[in-house]
């Protein structure tokens, strides 16, 4: 690699702040800061807020130790960030040893300026960042070997953990390089490997979590167990926004092993011994709640409400030629009201948090998705500084964006600060499914425009629901839009000459929050029907219509055309079952599906789906395929089951007996096919799920004739 000018070479002082140094006991650490604007616009200087902690570590064993910065939570992160590492660094991937990397701004993710885990951003935003990492310890292994041998470091190059001179055949390991190494000062500049020097990246690799989750030494949250440590679990309002008046304790005091009970900012809390005591303590607690504003609010309600706002004026997120004029010239208009409801995470592990507070400083063991908001928020609580807030991230048992929010964390460094002993902080499911922040409902209103020949010639789309934004980011809304509201609908690639998309913000009774996918996973569904009905009034091919549209699109052309031909629509089916197609663009990857449906016995019954994706540069396609399936069977749980429902303020449902999940017998055969492509790394942790639900209703539209206009699908 040394001998030659590779086509991309990293300036290192330009981009990065390198640090390289000795590890303790001997051995190689190369970190690195990324003095990028954060995301709130807030300039890091460069080299200002470095921190000794490294990327790599090389230790005179040869072991490979590679941090991590993103939370694991089946996506697949501990194998995909190690092999983007690996691959530049040129070490033996059965050496690589992978852990969580601490909370602390080196390990910001680019994209956000923090060290989060959402928008399937890891490998978007870590991809070159990483890659430099690798190039710069292999740069300095070179020319350690080159320095020991006194010769030409273009004489040598790097494979396997091993440097070896050309001519003279000589070989040391990286292990009798690290000490030499760790004195060298960084490289101007770091270069890159061509793609077609690739060995690692591109090529299926198996998953470096698996073991652990299969001989159960890998330590999720709820698995977290210190000496002395109680459990708590919290009473909280069961209508969002109430708040406790008055609480009686003495019947939970007298269960036996509850230590105490006391009121925090969320509701009551009861401390003990284990789980189940607590749980007794809360169940005969008897508290009075001030309920507040939503007391009385319904579903329905708030469905009127949305209606209501539909007729307001709303703030413009896209408006291109006129609509008016194509309305006055239309041969014919389309119209259709679709909605979906509220919907949680369902987890399946419930949130949870432990919390140890030291004269040292607040130690927290926590499955999180957000490390750096975790570490302000306990300082914020307990009054210390960020660096004595250690984060310790466990195993996600799912994310899907539930676990960015810290009202679970809160709650346990609170009582961990009040009771002055180790506290784990335990939900249940129902307190889970009752008290989620969770994916808004909404109320799409569509009208569409078709001439003489059926062509499509204007298209408006009037959106009503809460705001994620405005809740996680305060006055994040420019000009009166929530970005994340209108993913997937703003941006509609179809070649329409007059187009317009409006948002009208209307607060819910629950608070909301980013949902796998976010404003897509509810966009593709209401604007890929509604294709479907305008196909067939223009007396079109579903698939073709589609294609007809996206010809200065092709991405989203070509895997839309990739998932038709590999599900082989237009040929027969089997009596009775019907193909549906929708194609979606989310988190920078493309993605089309194809659902072949039947109805038996009045229930919706998925044989197959075909799922094509192009994510750009692929780095494990095991984990690609993974995650599409992953966000097909999450997707088609919403589509099939998923509804949240408010009577008297309160979420109806508990459960899964009532909130139920897609069951092993109720799967579909899945075909992913990945789009082979050299563009940038795109998401694939949730671009997977948007295509589905639409995919499926306009299967049934096809078998019924009659549109799906509502999620979950009802026959």
């Amino acid at each position: 690699m040394s001998d030659r000018k590779p086509p991309e070479a990293i300036d290192q002082g330009r981009r990065t702040v390198l640090k390289i140094g000795a590890a303790a006991g001997g051995g190689l650490l190369i970190g690195f800061h990324l003095p990028w604007l954060t995301g709130e616009g807030v300039a890091q200087a460069a080299g200002q807020d470095f921190s000794p902690n490294a990327w790599i570590r090389i230790g005179t064993d040869d072991s490979v130790s590679l941090r991590v910065a993103s939370s694991e939570m089946g996506q697949g992160v501990f194998t995909a960030v190690p092999m983007l590492l690996a691959e530049e660094l040129e070490c033996d991937w059965k050496q690589v040893k992978v852990e969580m990397a601490p909370a602390n701004k080196s390990y910001n993710n680019p994209i956000f300026g923090r060290q989060s885990t959402g928008g399937s951003a890891t490998i978007r935003g870590f991809y070159m960042p990483l890659r430099q990492a690798g190039a710069t310890g292999r740069e300095l292994l070179v020319r350690a070997a080159a320095q020991t041998w006194g010769v030409k470091e273009a004489e040598c190059h790097a494979e396997n953990s091993t440097v070896f001179h050309k001519t003279s055949n000589r070989r040391l390991r990286y292990g009798e390089l690290v000490t030499r190494a760790a004195g060298l000062p960084a490289p101007g500049e770091a270069f890159l490997k061509d793609p077609n020097e690739f060995h690692l990246i591109g090529k299926p690799t198996a998953r470096l979590d698996t073991p652990q989750k299969v001989n159960g030494t890998a330590i999720f949250g709820i698995d977290v167990r210190i000496a002395g440590m109680l459990t708590a679990m919290v009473a909280r309002c069961p209508v969002s926004g109430g708040k406790m008046k008055t609480f009686d304790a003495s019947k939970a005091k007298a269960v036996k092993g509850v230590r105490a009970v006391l009121p925090i900012h969320s509701g009551v809390a009861v401390v003990a011994d284990n789980f189940w005591s607590a749980q007794r303590g809360r169940d005969a607690l008897v508290v009075e709640w001030e309920e507040g504003a939503n007391a009385a609010t319904s579903s329905t309600q708030y469905r009127e409400r949305l209606e209501q706002s539909l007729k307001s004026k709303a703030a413009v997120a896209r408006d291109e030629g006129d609509m008016a004029k194509a309305g006055q010239a239309a041969a014919r208009k389309v119209e259709a009201d679709y909605e979906v409801p509220y919907l949680a995470h369902a987890c399946m592990e419930p949130m949870n948090c432990t919390v140890r507070i030291t004269d040292r400083g607040c130690e927290i063991w926590v499955p999180t998705q957000n490390q750096s908001r975790a570490q302000s928020v306990a300082s914020k609580i307990t009054g210390l500084p960020p660096e004595k807030i250690l984060i310790h991230t466990t195993f996600l048992g799912g994310g899907f964006g539930r676990r960015g929010e810290q009202d679970f964390l809160a709650e346990a460094v609170e009582l961990a600060l009040r009771t002055r002993a180790p506290i784990k902080v335990m939900w249940t499911r129902e307190d889970d499914i009752q008290h989620d922040f969770y994916r808004p409902a909404t109320l799409n209103r569509f009208l569409a425009t078709l001439d003489a020949d059926g062509k499509l010639t204007g298209w408006h789309h009037q959106m009503a629901g809460a705001s994620i934004m405005e809740r996680v980011f305060p006055n994040s809304l420019k000009d009166g839009i929530d970005r994340t509201s209108v993913e997937g609908a703003a941006n509609l690639p179809y070649a329409i000459p007059n187009q317009k998309v409006t948002w009208m913000k209307e607060a819910g009774p629950l608070p909301v929050g980013f949902w796998r996918s976010v404003g897509s996973s509810q966009n593709a569904f209401v604007t890929e029907c509604f294709l479907d009905e305008v196909a067939k009034a223009a007396g079109k091919d579903p698939f073709e219509f589609r294609r007809a549209l996206l010809a200065l699109h092709p991405r989203h052309l070509g895997v839309l055309e990739l998932a038709a031909q590999k599900a082989g629509w237009g040929t027969p089916l089997p009596s009775g079952r019907a193909r549906g197609i929708a194609v979606a663009e989310s988190f920078g990857s493309y993605c089309a599906q194809v659902a072949e449906v039947s109805l038996e016995k009045g229930q919706i019954r998925v044989h197959r789906v075909v799922c094509a994706i192009d994510c750009g540069t692929v780095i494990n396609p095991d984990t690609v395929t993974a995650q599409m399936e992953s966000g097909i069977v999450y997707g088609l749980t919403a589509a099939l089951k998923g509804e949240i429902t408010i009577k008297n303020g309160r979420v109806e449902q508990s459960n899964f007996h009532d909130y139920p999940l897609l069951r092993i017998d109720e799967m579909p055969v899945v075909d992913v096919h990945i789009v082979k492509s050299i563009e940038n790394p795109g998401g694939v942790g949730e671009p997977g799920t948007p295509p589905i639900a639409p995919a499926v209703a306009n299967a049934v539209f096809a078998i019924t004739g009659k549109p799906v206009r509502r999620l979950p699908i009802r026959l």
